[in-house]
Order: structure tokens, then C-alpha cells, then sequence
């Protein structure tokens, strides 16, 4: 059994050796015994912590859709307008390929939210492996649907925000919130499969170019 005041630590470092694991070995090919590995840990470790594979799978799908409104709100800033909301926040959600920074993925915030981490191209492996799997698992559609359903209301607030302030105009708030999400999702998808635009442009530009149409010319 871990130290008594070390569970956080060890826990957090147990997530991100799962997300390492199946950025590099899949889902399938992830096993206990490779995620202790990597955590550097006893596989008895993680079984303390998570009990069995399928348990770790679900924890770690949470943590790597949480990741990204951690990162959100922590750089969203009430002095912000709402098109600079919008602006971190498909700055997280659709990254840029020029993110060429390299480092270890990191999706706790126990040392801050600014040391969270996860390499654009695990980001892409991690989407892949994780939502192929889901088609299939009735427990992974469920942690998808409740990770997007707090996107989406985020997404709209900010919407709603840039109405009352005068700074967008935006008929339907929730739909163009669901519109806006459904674009990235796809947009990533196009990216993991290596389907870029004629133009051969980053295809962000594509949901960029949506969001300025739906909040309007105010």
C-alpha cells in the first residue's frame, strides 16, 4: 500500500503513464504491467488505485477530456473580451500544428495548471484510440457525453457573454456552441487521418472561420 500523503502524487502519476502508454501501444496493446512501467511504480501500485485495465482506461479517457477545460479556465480571464475567450479557447481544443514544443504528458494540475501538458501529437493518438474504443463501449460513450456536455455549456456561456455585452451577435447561443464543437471534433478527426484542405493550409483556419461568421459583425 502507497504512503499515506503520496495517493495524489502517485494516482496522477499512474494517469499520465496510462496516457503515455496508449499514445505509443493503443488501447489494446496497453497493459498493467507496461503502465507501471512507465510510472515507475509495482503493478500492485496501480491495481491499488484502479483495480483493473478497463477501470484505468475510463479514469484515464476522463482525465484526457478534462485536461482541456483545466487549461481553458485557467487562462480565461474575466478582463477578457468574449472573442478572446473564444479565442483560448479553440486555441486548446483545436491546437495549431505549429505547436512543436516537445514534453511528457501531464494531465494533473496538483503543480498548477500551467505545468499540464500533452504533446500535439499524443493529442491526436490519444483522440484516436480513445474514440475509435468508444464506438463500441457503452462506459466510454458515457464519459464522452458528459465531457462535452460541460464544453458545450462553457462554449455557450461565452456566447451568451459576447450578447449581453454587445460584442457578438449570436441568434442561437446553443446551437452555435454545439456547431463550434461538432467542427473540432470532426476537424480532428480529418487531422489523425492526415486529410488536410486543398489550400493545404492548418484546417483550423476552417473553424475559425465559422466562429467569425456566427458571432457577426458587432
Amino acid at each position: 500500500m502507497p504512503k499515506v500523503g503520496i495517493e495524489p502524487k502517485r494516482r496522477a502519476e499512474v494517469i499520465n503513464a496510462t496516457l503515455t502508454c496508449i499514445s505509443r501501444h493503443g488501447i489494446d496493446g496497453m497493459t498493467l504491467d507496461k503502465v507501471a512501467k512507465y510510472a515507475e511504480c509495482s503493478k500492485g501500485v496501480v491495481t491499488y488505485y484502479f483495480k483493473n485495465k478497463d477501470n484505468l482506461i475510463i479514469e484515464a479517457f476522463k482525465a484526457f477530456l478534462a485536461y482541456y477545460g483545466l487549461k481553458i479556465n485557467s487562462q480565461i480571464q474575466h478582463t477578457m473580451t468574449p472573442k478572446d475567450m473564444i479565442g483560448v479557447t479553440l486555441q486548446h481544443i483545436l491546437p495549431p500544428y505549429s505547436d512543436a514544443e516537445q514534453g511528457l504528458i501531464n494531465v494533473s494540475d496538483l503543480e498548477g495548471n500551467e505545468r499540464m501538458y500533452i504533446p500535439h501529437e499524443d493529442q491526436a493518438k490519444l483522440f484516436l484510440h480513445f474514440f475509435s474504443k468508444a464506438v463500441l463501449d457503452p462506459k466510454l460513450q458515457e464519459v464522452v457525453a458528459a465531457g462535452y456536455k460541460e464544453d458545450l455549456k462553457g462554449i455557450e456561456k461565452i456566447f451568451d457573454y459576447g450578447n449581453r455585452a454587445g460584442q457578438m451577435k449570436v441568434n442561437d447561443t446553443q446551437s452555435a456552441a454545439y456547431g463550434m464543437l461538432a467542427m473540432v471534433v470532426g476537424l480532428s478527426f480529418f487531422r489523425v487521418a492526415n486529410i488536410q484542405p486543398m489550400n493545404g493550409e492548418d484546417n483550423r483556419y476552417i473553424c475559425e472561420d465559422y466562429v467569425k461568421k456566427v458571432i457577426g459583425g458587432a
